[in-house]
Parts: C-alpha cells; structure tokens; sequence
C-alpha cells in the first residue's frame, strides 16, 4: 500500500546514570574515588534509502524509542545504546509537527538526519574530585531523552511526471514504456496512488512517474487533489496526455486546459515545468479526424504528439522527445543538504516567571542539570544549589523577592527556597 504522509513519536534515549564508587586495593586504605560514566542514550536517525517506496511502515509504528545507556558499575563505564536508523523513501521531507517547521529534506540516496540525539551519560564521582573535595559521593543521572513529534511527507523524484484527467490513458502509457505494472480499467480514478517506472531507450535510462488523475479544483483539494499535485514539484518535466475521443462527449482542448489552468493555479513553477503533449487513443479515430483534432492543439506553445498507449503506434518519437528534453535542461542546481545548520542556540540562557504566585525557573540547561542530579543524595542536592548560584540564578531569585522556604519550580521538581546549600 502507498503512503505519503506520515506522522511520527520519535523518542532517543536516555543516558545510563554515573556512578559513585572508590578504588578498593589491598594496602590501599585511601583509595580515591573512579565511579564511572553512564552509557550514552540511542540517537534515532531517518535515512533516505532508494529500496524504499512508501511511508506505509509508520502506519504499523506509529511511535518509536531508542534504547537508553546502561548504567555505570563501579569503575566499569555503562554501555553505549545502539542508535535507532529508520529507513524511509528518497524525497522524503520531515516537519516539526507542532512548530510546522521544515526539519531536512531526504532528496538524495543516503541522506541522514537526526531527529533525536540520545542523552549523555552522566558523570561518575571521579569527575568531582577538587581541592577542597578529595572524597566525593556525587554522581550525575543520564541526560533525559528527547522526544519529538514529525510529520513525514513522501515527494517522489521522477525525471518525467504524466499529468491528465481521470482515464486519459497515463497508467497504459507507463506501462507500455517501462515494465511497471499499474492497475488499469476504463473508469475514473483506476489509479489511486502514483506508480513510478524505469524507461530503457538505447544505453540511456530515465525515471517516470504514472501520476493520478486530475480533476477541476484538485489544487484546492477536491478529488484526489494536491495530494498528488505535489509529486509533479520534483519531476523536471511533464507530459501531459490528452484523451482525444473521451467517453464522456468532452471537448480534449477543454480538458487541456482544465488541467493546464490546475497546474498553475497550485505553483507557477510547476506550471512553467518543460512540457509535451501526448495526444491519446489515437487508434480509435481515422486519420483525418485525428489530424484536425491536433491541428486544434498547435497553439499550446508545446511538443505535440499522436499517440496510442495501447497499441504503441508513436510511442517511440514520444519516448526521444522526452529524454531530449531532459538532457536540454539546465544544469540542475546542487543537491540541497540534508541536514541544515540548526538554529542558534543559547543554551546558558535563562529566565523566571512567576504565575500564581509561584516562581518557575526556565531554561535548557539550568532543567537539563536538574534533571540529572541525584535528589536522594545530598551531596549531589549542594552541588546543583552551587551550580545554580555561579550562574546568577540564586541571586535573582532573591531580587525577586523569594523567602526562605518559599516554593520553586525547575522542571519537573519542586524546591523550597534556600540561600545556603
């Protein structure tokens, strides 16, 4: 089953916590402490992957989490959790599904990009070790996970889209070129998802994209609609084929520029795409009638040609017309980088609201040291009050008014005030 589009839980995991511990020897009654480091929490990485075809495996895992790092024993570092990476089609784009934000878009064979970066392990006691501290029982928890919610959009990259009405004849056309084998019946909306084939002419290969059919609004939505729209962004050009005895009575120049004025009105630049126009079923009509129906269609300003996807009668100029217009195209500009260069951020950055009479301290890593200290160890609760004063955060609390015992929020854990640690 195709899919499209996705939406994703992605969780890393969580460092491994550190350790408190201190070297034990025979004749060795002092030992000085060595607890070592957590184990690093699993990344989860997306990775284009040309294998793949469709987002359909989100349907199945719809939440997915990387392993946490193992925990320090002794002097023994935790082990590292192994990364997570999901393989998902060649132009897949990812979005911040709260924010809408375009994250990395996956436009070439391998790209990576990291949705979650699995926490760091926490320190053990050996990293505390001062002047005035020689024997320290403090120790860090892991870093916490991050977790984030993307939205997972497949365009599909194809060097030639067919664009048209419902059963103008694409899906017998990319059949009859390639050796995709699409679904085909005399009926609107046969085909309800895009079917992507290989065209063989001499030594030369190309890509094409079968693409389903449009109908009036379908920028707006209606019909199948710009779901479909947006797979014809990524072709470098189109072939748009043009039923010549429609069932339905309707005049072919009309159903042209029905879907010529759809093109448009979803992009200018998809419109302005290279073009050909492949006059359809011309098996059905004689000659003549065929001939008077093209001569309608020379003012389009594009390639025209007459052609009959069942029988293959015109299929081959078609099929050079269309690698010529692809090696005519201009020097395609260069691949865009998966992985753009993340905003700037002030980590050190910080700031307290008050709502309800309640004082909330905010900010990345005054939470983030918070959340990896040990509150059952009060040698670790001292150390976070310290941290916390070096950086001003004591200070302009006081400024602000707070009371000895009064309430304080950091993350997920409350506090009562205290000038000394």
């Amino acid at each position: 089953m195709f899919l499209d589009q996705a939406t994703v839980e992605l969780t890393s995991g969580k460092g491994g916590d550190g350790a408190v511990t201190f070297h034990r020897e025979k004749h060795v009654p002092r030992g000085g402490p060595n607890g070592a480091d957590g184990g690093k929490g699993g990344d989860v990485w997306l990775i284009a992957d040309r294998n793949k075809r469709t987002l359909y495996d989100f349907r199945l895992h719809a939440r997915i989490k990387a392993e946490s790092g193992g925990n320090a024993h002794g002097n023994k570092k935790g082990k590292d959790a192994v990364d997570i990476e999901i393989h998902v089609p060649v132009g897949t784009m990812i979005f911040d599904f709260n924010l809408g934000s375009e994250l990395a878009d996956l436009s070439f064979d391998g790209a990576r990009y990291r949705v979650c970066k699995g926490g760091r392990g926490g320190h053990g006691n050996m990293h505390y070790v001062s002047s005035v501290r020689q024997a320290p029982k403090i120790a860090e928890k892991g870093e916490p996970a991050e977790e984030r919610t993307v939205r997972l959009e497949l365009k599909l990259l194809a060097d030639i889209g067919l664009v048209g009405l419902p059963n103008a004849g694409k899906s017998t056309l990319i059949s009859q070129i390639s050796a995709a084998k699409p679904k085909i019946a005399d009926y609107p909306f046969t085909t309800l998802e895009p079917n992507l084939g290989v065209v063989s002419l001499g030594e030369e290969t190309f890509t094409v994209a079968d693409l389903p059919g449009l109908i009036e609004g379908a920028h707006e939505g209606h019909g199948l609609g710009d779901r479909f729209l947006k797979h014809a962004e990524r072709c470098a050009a189109l072939v748009h084929v043009v039923d010549i005895l429609p069932i339905d009575g309707s005049d072919p120049l009309n159903n042209y520029e029905l879907i010529e004025s759809e093109l448009k009105s979803y992009a200018e630049e998809l419109w302005r795409k290279p073009r050909i126009v492949a006059l359809n079923k011309t098996d059905l009509m004689l000659e003549g009638a065929a001939e008077d129906v093209a001569k309608r269609f020379e003012s389009v300003g594009h390639p025209l040609f007459r052609v009959s996807a069942a029988s293959g009668s015109g299929i081959q100029p078609l099929l050079y017309a269309m690698l010529e217009t692809l090696k005519s195209r201009p020097a395609s500009e260069p691949v865009r980088i998966a992985i753009p260069t993340p905003a700037a951020q002030d980590d050190d950055a910080w700031e307290i609201v008050e709502q309800d009479g309640i004082k909330q301290v905010l900010g990345k890593k005054v939470e983030r040291w918070v959340a990896m200290t040990d509150m059952e160890s009060d040698d670790s609760v001292r150390y976070l009050h310290k941290r916390l004063e070096r950086l001003g955060v004591i200070e302009r609390l006081r400024e602000l008014g707070a009371e000895e015992g009064e309430t304080i929020l950091i993350g997920d854990w409350v506090f009562d005030f205290s000038d000394e640690a």
